[in-house]
């Protein structure tokens, strides 16, 4: 079990997806040292607005500040450790710990401490433990490192361009759902990488063309037709997106740069406008300013826990936080313009229900894996050639790791 010698083009050893102590380095080297997605700004318009995040064995606080950026703290009071905030998410002002009432400000500053007989107490040396904390595109992101990798704006003019005119400022969630997968932060981003199981996904088949990964060399013959019909539609989507001016080419760096991304605008079958059975869109609004519904979907990948698609009439975000070895929180958040009124501009079971099937099932292909990997008998297996983003994440991974361990 070395990463010196990872095996190219296959899977990993069992212990990167089972040790307990591997999942601590995860911990330490991947979401301790590297940008992180936490929320879009729809979760936190207002000041004071927050949102609890907990992964592995940290806890934080993302704040929106007055100044329409982001605080970021540790949620551990500086008096015994106790949670400062316990709920999800919520609107406050000052944070008060439960326990002793220990008062910081929403930049993390003590400001009040009973503390009875103590009369040199000085609070100064009490604030809260900061991280970083960055909105990009309406995007926000956290890092916890002393000294964050210093790539994250070159990361940030890549996709900015692409998801700016959705205006995730102008949004508001819809939906937000969570669900405990039984299975390696790891396997779970791997599951996302890859289209090869897709047939596994009727919901999302209907919309979502299943030749994504593969080329005019890997396509099987039984999707000849559909790739056809894909590359047709794609070709009309291009013309649409050159007319308003739009961004659509494939930029990929999953595994060339710390903060690794692959973003595109990719079409959709049918009327090539949603994740709907027809293709149909799901909400009567446009969101930002879009010129046109029939934008198919700006699909974006981000190292190491995020993955997302923009529509012309709503966006899913998703995030992966590890919570252990074997086990691993997939938050999935709808959001549709602010404007957009349930039950008149959009159902909402309507608006979630292709992803919801989807997250189901992706949740049963990684818990097998995850089961597979527990065996004695289980040995590393090779990747398909349309699972090469797979292979991508795993050198990321690998690279990132070796560069902490030295």
């Amino acid at each position: 079990m070395r990463l010196d010698t990872r095996r190219t083009g296959f899977s990993l050893e069992a212990p990167f997806y089972t040790d307990p102590n591997l999942f601590n380095l995860d911990m330490q080297a991947i979401f301790g040292q590297h940008w992180v997605f936490a929320c879009s700004v729809a979760e936190i318009p207002e000041p004071g607005d927050y949102v609890t995040l907990d992964y592995g064995p940290y806890s934080l606080i993302v704040l929106r500040g007055d100044d329409g950026g982001v605080n970021v703290l540790h949620n551990v009071c500086r008096h015994r450790g106790a949670r400062v905030l316990t709920d999800p998410q919520g609107t406050t002002g000052n944070l008060v710990c439960g326990y002793h009432s220990w008062t910081y400000s929403p930049e993390g500053d003590l400001i009040h401490a009973s503390a009875p007989g103590e009369m040199t107490f000085d609070k100064s040396c009490y604030a809260l433990k900061r991280a970083h904390g960055k909105i990009a595109a309406g995007l926000v992101f956290i890092c916890l490192a002393e000294e964050p990798p210093t790539d994250f704006h070159e990361t940030a003019k890549i996709f900015e361009p692409y998801i700016a005119p959705h205006e995730l400022a102008k949004t508001k969630v819809a939906y937000q759902q969570n669900i405990v997968e039984e299975g390696n932060w790891k396997l779970v981003m791997e599951n996302n990488r890859e289209c090869y199981h897709c047939d596994g996904h009727p919901e999302l088949a209907c919309s979502l063309f299943p030749t994504w990964g593969l080329t005019d060399e890997t396509i099987p013959p039984h999707l000849e037709d559909v790739w056809d019909r894909n590359q047709q539609a794609q070709a009309s989507l291009e013309y649409r997106c050159r007319r308003y001016g739009l961004p659509y080419e494939v930029v990929e760096e999953l595994d060339t740069r710390v903060g690794g991304i692959r973003i595109s605008r990719e079409s959709l079958d049918g009327a090539g406008e949603s994740f709907s059975a027809d293709g149909r869109r799901l909400s009567k609004k446009l969101l930002g300013d879009l010129p046109d519904f029939r934008l198919g979907r700006c699909s974006m990948h981000l190292q190491p826990n995020s993955w997302f698609h923009l529509l012309g009439d709503h966006v899913i975000t998703f995030a992966a936080f590890p919570i252990s070895a074997s086990k691993t929180l997939v938050r999935t958040t709808w959001l549709v313009a602010d404007d957009a009124v349930e039950g008149v501009d959009y159902d909402l079971e309507t608006l979630t229900h292709t992803w919801k099937q989807t997250n189901l099932q992706d949740k049963a292909f990684v818990e097998l894996c995850q089961q597979g990997a527990a065996s004695p008998f289980y040995e590393q297996g090779p990747y398909m050639k349309s699972e090469y983003q797979v292979e991508a994440f795993i050198n990321w991974y690998v690279q990132r790791m070796r560069e902490h361990v030295g």
